[in-house]
């Protein structure tokens, strides 16, 4: 017979595996760098003008960044921080290297489904990094208890009260005194105040808005991390809603980002845990773009079919149930999407069953469905191996054209996902009147 002795046995092997994989991967002192770039790179894939225009540029102007070039190398090689120097001081044919950036809030992207395996962390790690190297600053939040978006980042020592928890604690101190506050006289409420509620959460509410968000390798990318210990934020997130029923907890992340600068990111990226709970649905009330992955098979294909529904679901009982609430706590019901995306993930163009069931996605859905699926290549399954991007994977350590298919299927659904935001972004600008 076994307990729970030997699931914390198992736990404990495997995470002495994962610190030697981590050792292997990431740098000395297991911190993660990110890898500099080509010129080759960055004349094809980001700035999309001839390597020979660019050398030149740099050479008519010395105070440009030169980049470096490796020893018994003749390839300059850039930093993420210089290819955005260039991107701000360079011009060519009078246009700008700088991407479109409608004025308001950075837009907030959800990838979500709660089918596990069919890429919810690939996508929204890729489509964080496409957008970092087009020039713009991302937010990432891992909702996953998994935290392999986390990993990904680099980060291993996360804190429980760092993660999406600690914004719902936070958040309930918050709310349990705003309504506290409604009453003339505050031993009427029938809810408790923050100084009520257990002292776990009331520590955590005393935090800024900053203290959740940690940087990355990335220069131009944040995350507000999430860690093993965070599975419990299902069951602490139920006992609060016990304790103060008039919490509003799906809005939590919501207030919480609508806290920062309209200015200080451009796109929020959400990764979901492969179920619809508090957190999930903190993402789905937060977000403007739904988009949900699915593999290629009927089994996905059936999953997803049951996650619209079951979210369409909980989203209804929710604007029924609490629309006077949420009202009075400043939220919008019934809950509305900018736009709503299916991306097919783990796709093989040779494999006339994937092809079948691309042609059944996009008969079911349409317009929603993604034209550009993500491919299933060899760059992709080490992407996961080494929690490394296509991106990020040096193309010196495997054959170009494997790198450069794999960079192409991302870039082609990268470029899909930023005309969707880029349309959801000009819709909210003109419904506000193009105000900032």
């Amino acid at each position: 017979m076994r307990d729970h002795r030997d699931l914390l046995k198992m736990n404990e092997r495997s995470l002495s595996q994962q610190a030697a994989v981590r050792r292997a991967t990431f740098s000395p002192g297991e911190v993660k760098t990110l890898r500099p770039f080509s010129i080759w790179e960055i004349s094809q894939f980001m700035f999309d003008i001839p390597a020979d225009t660019l050398r030149k540029k740099l050479a008519d102007d010395p105070s440009l960044p030169q980049g470096t070039v490796e020893e018994e190398g003749r390839q300059r090689w850039f930093t993420l921080a210089e290819i955005n120097e260039l991107r701000r001081r360079l011009r060519f044919r009078g246009k700008t290297l700088l991407p479109r950036r409608p004025k308001g809030r950075a837009m907030r992207v959800a990838v979500s489904n709660f089918k596990g395996g069919v890429g919810k962390t690939v996508v929204a790690q890729h489509l964080a990094h496409a957008a970092a190297l087009d020039g713009y600053r991302v937010l990432c939040i891992d909702f996953d208890p998994q935290a392999t978006l986390t990993h990904s980042m680099g980060l291993v020592e996360v804190r429980e009260w760092e993660t999406v928890w600690g914004i719902m604690c936070r958040d309930l101190c918050r709310e349990a005194d705003r309504i506290t506050a409604t009453y003339d006289d505050p031993d009427d409420c029938p809810h408790p105040s923050s100084d009520e509620l257990p002292e776990d959460v009331q520590s955590i509410g005393a935090q800024r808005t900053g203290d959740f968000i940690q940087s990355t390798c990335w220069p131009t990318i944040d995350i507000i991390p999430s860690c093993a210990n965070a599975a419990f934020v299902e069951f602490a997130s139920a006992q609060y809603r016990a304790l103060h029923k008039a919490w509003t907890f799906f809005g939590c992340v919501d207030r919480y980002l609508a806290e920062l600068p309209d200015d200080q990111y451009d796109l929020i990226v959400f990764d979901c845990p492969p179920a619809i709970g508090y957190q999930s649905l903190n993402a789905a009330f937060a977000c403007d773009i739904l988009y949900v992955p699915s593999g290629p098979g009927y089994w996905e294909y059936d999953s997803t079919t049951s996650y619209l529904g079951q979210l369409g679901d909980a989203m209804a009982d929710i604007s029924e149930g609490f629309a006077g609430l949420a009202e009075e706590a400043g939220l919008h019901l019934p809950k509305t999407f900018r736009d709503v995306r299916l991306l097919m993930t783990r796709f093989e163009s040779g494999n006339p069953l994937h092809q079948a069931m691309q042609d059944a996605f996009a008969n079911v859905f349409g317009a929603d469905m993604c034209t550009h699926p993500i491919e299933m290549t060899r760059a992709v399954e080490q992407s996961g191996r080494f929690q490394m991007s296509v991106y990020e994977q040096d193309y010196r350590q495997m054959t170009r054209e494997t790198w450069k298919r794999a960079r192409q299927s991302f870039d082609r659904a990268y470029a899909e996902f930023k005309a969707t935001v880029l349309d959801a972004w000009d819709q909210a600008d003109s419904q506000t009147g193009g105000a900032s």
